[in-house]
């Protein structure tokens, strides 16, 4: 009979705020119902927190939907708008956009995905572009909006959505919610970490003197990553060769007409420009290369392209795109700035967020710290940010602009074998290595690769089991059933009016 003691944790402390802070602790408290363990989170009101990542990506209404949040009431206090996917601008060229939708793109037509029946259409000249059967697509240029699971037996039931959310009134509402679930949270500065001879964290010291002390710690600190990082001097592997951006100008502006229902992502000479509509202001941001672009030339280059007063300074948010070496290690967990950066092109922040406390519930450890707990944790978390980080790669690699220096070093890059390989099986006949739970499938892959124009050189030989004479006419019939279907729709700004409206946010001091 095997007599190991069993060593539950009694405390976990959380190191920093923000958003990243206070997911970690909201859902801790839902998870563990006041019975496992004690959660203490430290923050400091002197450190402020970044907080330009007010996109969100579908999975985020997984995470409400565990917390058991009302979705009408967070959106009207976190003055959320809805997304239904992304405007790319002058990626493939000057002059083109295209959009990364949420959602479906048409119906399966026997066994076929229907991507594969359009593809073979195009081959015989149909003239329809693939988002004009996507359903968020249309909603998008339209303008408008409605909950597609409350139209589900309608042309726009496939679309999916997101939030755009402004993040610091989304961490106040976690802190709210987790605090009235037993969270305490402790003001204070952290000026040393203590460490057991074994090397794990015993505690930390705060600059008053106070200590707080727990079995495990969830590191939040952002880009200082004080427990990972200066603590336990765990690597930081840097994909900066890949994805040159390295810094981004951020700007809130007070906003001018409605808000559309899609995040635009606008590409500039050296990088790209983000913009974010909420109720009441619009997020703004460009994303550059400073081997390209100085701060001066960024910062004049988004105000002179914003909508808007602007209601804050300009802030600038230097990075270095990578992932730690382990996000895990002995009896700390990274989460938020403090695990990795990918530029936020696919909105991608807040879901690694929820990935890291998911497979943290799946891998959650005793006292001991069992490493192949840590080890199966950090191979899944790296899986997610290797996947996320090719697919925003496929938005460079594949540009055929050539009129910036910037431009061009995307155009030569050579890129991870991992999507080397994907892209070289895509331009077969459109055919996809999906691996397990990936965030982005094949809508998003198509989506991107059409948009860019990377087109399959033929299409997968089942669809040749469907008579295609009637094929291009059921096709119009099916596009104009759903455009037909959206403009009976109300817009986004009527939506919100009637459902979930926000009241007018006070006047920033």
């Amino acid at each position: 009979m095997d007599n190991t003691e069993h060593r539950p944790l009694r405390k976990i402390c959380i190191v920093g705020g923000g958003t990243a802070g206070w997911i970690a602790a909201a859902l801790m408290a839902e998870h563990f119902k006041g019975r496992l363990c004690e959660i203490e989170l430290v923050e400091s009101d002197e450190i402020g927190t970044i907080g330009v990542g007010e996109s969100t990506v579908p999975p985020f209404l997984q995470l409400l939907a565990k917390l058991g949040v009302n979705e009408e009431e967070f959106v009207r206090e976190t003055q959320a708008s809805f997304k239904l996917g992304i405007q790319f601008r002058d990626w493939r060229r000057k002059g083109e956009s295209y959009y990364h939708p949420f959602g479906v793109i048409g119906m399966p037509v026997d066994i076929s995905d229907f991507y594969q029946v359009w593809l073979k259409a195009r081959q015989n000249g149909y003239p329809h572009e693939l988002q004009e059967f996507a359903p968020a697509s249309v909603m998008m240029e339209q303008g408008r909006f409605t909950l597609p699971f409350k139209a589900r037996k309608t042309a726009v039931g496939g679309a999916a959505y997101a939030l755009h959310v402004d993040a610091r009134q989304v961490a106040l509402f976690l802190r709210r919610f987790a605090e009235a679930r037993g969270v305490v949270r402790t003001e204070g500065r952290i000026e040393e970490v203590i460490q057991r001879p074994d090397g794990f964290v015993e505690r930390v010291v705060l600059k008053d003197g106070r200590s707080v002390e727990a079995d495990f710690f969830i590191d939040c600190s952002g880009f200082r990553a004080l427990l990972i990082g200066k603590a336990l001097d765990v690597g930081y592997e840097d994909w900066s060769h890949w994805l040159l951006c390295d810094r981004a100008i951020a700007v809130q502006t007070e906003n001018v007409g409605p808000p559309p229902p899609y995040t635009l992502a606008h590409a500039q000479d050296a990088g790209w420009r983000w913009r974010i509509p909420l109720q009441h202001r619009t997020g703004n941001g460009y994303v550059f290369s400073s081997a390209h672009l100085s701060d001066d030339e960024a910062t004049a280059t988004l105000m002179s392209q914003v909508e808007g007063e602007p209601v804050v300074q300009p802030m600038v948010v230097p990075f270095k795109t990578g992932m730690r070496e382990r996000i895990w290690h002995r009896n700390v967990l990274s989460l938020g700035l403090a695990s990795g950066f990918i530029e936020p092109l696919e909105s991608t922040a807040i879901h690694l967020v929820y990935r890291g406390m998911e497979f943290f519930f799946r891998y959650l450890p005793d006292r001991d710290c069992a490493p192949a707990l840590a080890d199966e944790f950090n191979r899944r978390m790296r899986t997610d940010y290797e996947e996320i980080r090719d697919f925003i790669i496929l938005h460079y690699c594949t540009t055929q602009r050539d009129d910036t220096l910037f431009w061009r070093a995307c155009a030569e890059m050579e890129p991870p074998e991992t999507l080397r390989r994907k892209i070289d099986l895509f331009c077969v006949n459109g055919s996809l290595s999906e691996g397990v739970d990936e965030l982005f499938r094949a809508v998003s892959w198509q989506s991107v690769m059409e948009g860019m124009g990377v087109r399959p050189r033929s299409y997968h030989p089942l669809v040749e089991r469907i008579p295609f004479d009637g094929a291009p006419a059921q096709m119009d019939r099916a596009r104009e059933t759903l455009t037909r279907t959206v403009e009976g729709l109300p817009t986004h700004k009527a939506f919100i009016a009637a459902h979930c409206a926000a009241p007018s946010p006070p006047p920033r001091a």
